[in-house]
C-alpha cells in the first residue's frame, strides 16, 4: 500500500527495483514497480555497496529520526482490517499461503464484520486481530502515521474524510477490501 518516496538517490538497485518503507512492519522493502514483485532482501545483481550508503542515508535510526521530527504535521493515524480474495494484489497473508475466496465472499466477510462493529459487538482493532489479512493484525491493524500520497488511491480518500473515532463504510482497493478507522 505505501507508494515510494517521490525521487530517490542511487540505490544501487536493478533496473525497476526501488526501497518502500512498510508502515506495518515499520522496515524497508524491495519492490519492482514493473512486476509489481515486493521481498524484504535485495534482488540480485543489487551493488550491495551503494545500496548499504543509501540505507545508511536514508533509513538508518538516526535518519529517520532527523527526518521524521515534526513530520505528523498534515499525516492521519488509522487502522483497517483487510479481507484479500484471489483478484487481490497479493492473494496470500499470514493466515492463508493462497487466497481462493472470490471479490463477492470477500465482501460477504467484510460486511459481517462491519456489522458487528456499527452494533457494538466487537471494535475494528479486536476483529483485526484475527480477521484481517494484513500483517498489521498483529498491532490491531494499526498502520501508524501517514499522508497523502502514501496509500493507495481509493484507502487515503476514505481515510482521510473521516473524522478521528469514525469507522468506515467497506472500500476497495487493489489488495482487497478494507474498513478502515481513523
Amino acid at each position: 500500500m505505501p507508494r515510494p518516496p517521490p525521487a530517490q538517490t542511487d540505490t544501487g538497485l536493478p533496473p525497476n527495483w526501488e526501497v518502500r518503507h512498510s508502515n506495518s512492519k515499520n522496515l524497508p522493502y524491495y519492490f519492482n514497480a514493473a512486476s509489481k514483485e515486493s521481498r524484504w532482501e535485495p534482488p540480485a545483481s543489487t551493488d550491495t555497496d551503494k545500496l548499504k550508503a543509501y540505507m545508511a542515508q536514508h533509513h538508518s535510526a538516526s535518519a529517520l529520526r532527523t527526518e521524521t521530527a515534526g513530520q505528523n504535521e498534515g499525516k492521519i493515524r488509522a487502522a483497517h482490517l483487510l479481507v484479500k480474495h484471489r483478484d487481490s494484489r497479493r492473494p496470500g497473508s499470514w493466515r492463508e499461503a493462497e487466497i481462493t475466496r472470490s471479490k463477492e465472499e470477500a465482501l460477504e466477510i467484510i460486511a459481517a464484520h462491519e456489522k458487528r462493529i456499527r452494533a457494538g459487538e466487537a471494535s475494528l482493532g479486536d476483529l483485526a486481530v484475527t480477521e484481517s489479512d494484513c500483517s498489521s493484525a498483529r498491532k490491531r491493524g494499526d498502520l501508524g502515521f501517514f499522508g497523502r500520497g502514501e496509500m493507495q488511491k481509493e484507502f487515503e480518500e476514505a481515510a482521510f474524510a473521516l473524522k478521528p473515532g469514525e469507522v468506515s463504510s467497506v472500500v476497495e482497493t487493489a489488495s482487497g477490501v478494507h474498513l478502515i478507522e481513523r
